[in-house]
């Protein structure tokens, strides 16, 4: 048995009835300058798009330097071996 979606993509019939009623609503003159407005708005949603992207990004890259930065200005330990031969030794005996 064949699943039933609701919201499949059009076949070929359905896109053609649906350039049809595109044709008989805005008329041969009014199509170019409807998808021309189309194009524009996907370009302006791709732009945004885009630019969210790379602000995202800008700020994991600042984050990380802080990291780096936050790390390399850590004050490194004293050498622990040298600490560990001067401790004194307990004996319980």
């Amino acid at each position: 048995m064949k699943p039933v979606f609701l919201l499949s993509m059009p076949g070929e019939s359905e896109w053609l009835l649906i350039l049809l009623v595109i044709l008989l609503f805005f008329g041969g003159k009014k199509i170019p300058d409807l998808m021309r407005g189309i194009g524009k708005g996907v370009r302006e949603f791709n732009d945004a798009k885009e630019h969210v992207k790379n602000e995202i990004e800008a700020g994991m890259k600042e984050k990380d330097s802080e990291k780096k930065e936050l790390v390399n200005s850590a004050p490194v330990s004293a050498d622990i071996s040298s600490a560990v031969m001067s401790a004194p030794v307990s004996q319980n005996s």
